[in-house]
């Protein structure tokens, strides 16, 4: 919004995507989308369209995890199919969708910027997640069919995936919880990152804000972590080896 950009801020919960919008200023509003549904795309295109305005950038930024509603577990043996298919249906389709109508809005306008939100988990296999491991890596390749189906059409839309890993939303409270011990279970969740803390929400918008800006107008079909150094390696000291 710094930049001069009007933000339609989008959700199936109406109270929460108000205040979002409202906490914005005069240059955000909120429109309910259910990404899962075609006809919401298609509402959302024409409102936007019949304001006046159109898509220059689209952050897809909806997801779950499956384990919203409880801990059945997730694993390839004990998922269950309908467990499978409603990850899917938010953190896949959702995506797709999103990505179908900013192109053909982006086409009329001129040029555009689609940010995917996918997942460290999109990129190391997660046995204990295998629906939304599949899903985020299912928008990784999706992301890169775009980015190349636009250059093809000789379209200036790039599209991008942003991988974050542990990052501080509202998505973590219920594992931290708020008592005593909540500092000790922070700390065993990102014991195994070499930078030993959460990532915060800034830092991945600021992340998605580069790639959607004038300063990435050569980035596209690209893939960004924003991970703390996780899936670079390890940070252990190499042990020594004494050949004496």
């Amino acid at each position: 919004m710094q930049q001069g950009c009007f933000v339609y801020v989008t959700d199936i919960n109406d109270d929460l995507g108000n205040a979002v919008a409202s906490s914005l200023g005069s240059r955000a509003c909120f429109l309910r989308l259910d990404v899962r549904r075609e006809e919401d795309w298609q509402r959302l295109a024409a409102q936007i369209s019949n304001q006046g305005r159109s898509w220059n950038i689209l952050v897809n930024n909806a997801g779950i995890t499956g384990f919203e509603n409880g801990s059945e577990r997730h694993d390839p043996e004990h998922a269950s199919l309908e467990d499978w298919r409603s990850v899917h249906q938010t953190n896949l389709d959702g995506v797709f969708l999103g990505c179908k109508y900013a192109i053909r809005s982006m086409r009329q306008s001129g040029a555009g910027s689609i940010i995917n939100i996918s997942s460290r988990s999109g990129l190391v296999g997660i046995p204990g997640a295998a629906a939304y491991a599949s899903s985020k890596a299912a928008v990784r390749n999706h992301t890169k069919t775009v980015a190349l189906y636009c250059a093809e059409q000789g379209l200036n839309v790039r599209c991008n995936s942003i991988h974050p890993a542990a990052i501080l939303t509202p998505m973590w409270e219920p594992l931290l919880g708020s008592d005593a011990g909540r500092e000790d279970r922070m700390a065993a969740l990102v014991q195994d990152t070499p930078l030993r803390r959460f990532g915060m929400p800034d830092e991945v918008a600021a992340l998605a804000l580069l790639l959607a800006s004038d300063d990435a107008t050569y980035i596209t079909g690209s893939e960004f972590n924003i991970d703390g150094g996780l899936l670079a390696g390890t940070a252990a000291t190499p042990a020594v080896l004494n050949d004496s």
